[in-house]
């Protein structure tokens, strides 16, 4: 199944039988203080970089979230879109808890964009799907229902399965719909990788969609992130997830590895590309 993304010069396509797709996840204020103190100023000079510096580090398609306290994402979004498609050819994921911003954001973008998101509970189903339906985009489906986030296995695939019906119902192709699965920290839930791994075999067994996640929500509170950030990229590859919201330049060596012990990159051409600029890199510094 191809999920279609697309900028107006350019088309990523997120398969299980192409290589993995890599959303670059660094224009996010959670956490980023200078970020956010930017976007409260109306400063936007840092999501263009961030944006040029995460094509530059291999990202497939540039995820953009401006929603922080004391910043109005109905106006900025809108301008930030434009900001990043003027910098990079790269498709977009819009990104907002907020529908309005979305929406206005749509109105501006150039192509058919990635929505973040839809889950499984009522409002969110009622309120977006809709607008999914109207803008033709494809849009991420979050396994989270009205009692939460689940925490085992059964009830992620039963969301799953929720949003993919209703979004049928709805006029949204089954295509155009990216589950995420949704990560605990390993360190607060010992099983959480277990279980992720078992819903993300199910969903491509039963529903056939699309897969993605945030891929270092697993090692938050726990030293040496990077490493099992590498390791939890290959295993859910391995099971099946198909485009990974991440630092770019952080943990793509480990996903070009992975998906050349899975046979998705011909002649190791990827991997080899990489491995050359990497050692150029290390040259010239």
């Amino acid at each position: 199944m191809d999920t279609i993304v697309s900028s107006d010069k350019k088309e990523v396509i997120i398969s299980i039988d192409r290589p993995t797709v890599i959303i670059g996840e660094r224009i996010n204020p959670t956490g980023r203080k200078k970020l956010t103190e930017a976007l409260k100023a109306g400063d936007l000079d840092i999501v263009r970089k961030e944006a040029i510096d995460q094509v530059a580090a291999g990202a497939d398609i540039i995820d953009c979230n401006v929603n922080a306290p004391g910043v109005n994402d109905v106006e900025l979004l809108p301008k930030a879109v434009k900001i990043v498609q003027e910098a990079v050819d790269a498709p977009m994921c819009l990104d907002s808890p907020n529908t309005a911003a979305i929406e206005a954001a749509l109105k501006v973008y150039k192509g058919k964009p990635l929505i973040n998101s839809v889950s499984g509970e009522e409002h969110s189903l009622k309120r977006v799907l809709p607008i999914v339906k109207e803008y033709g985009c494809a849009v991420i489906g979050l396994v989270q229902d009205d009692e939460g986030i689940p925490k085992n296995a059964e009830r992620r695939i039963a969301i799953a399965h929720k949003i993919v019906e209703r979004a049928e119902k709805a006029g949204v192709p089954r295509e155009n719909i990216v589950i995420d699965v949704l990560t605990f920290a390993i360190g607060a839930e010992a099983k959480s990788g277990l279980d992720v791994l078992e819903a993300i075999r199910r969903i491509r067994e039963e529903l056939g969609v699309n897969m993605t996640m945030g891929a270092s929500n697993i090692s938050f509170g726990m030293p040496d992130r990077a490493i099992i950030n590498n390791a939890w990229a290959s295993a859910v590859i391995a099971a099946g997830a198909t485009a990974l919201i991440t630092d770019a330049a952080k943990v793509r060596p480990a996903i070009l590895a992975t998906d050349l012990v899975l046979g998705r990159d011909r002649f190791a051409r990827r991997f080899i590309e990489d491995h050359r600029k990497r050692e150029q890199a290390l040259k010239t510094q």
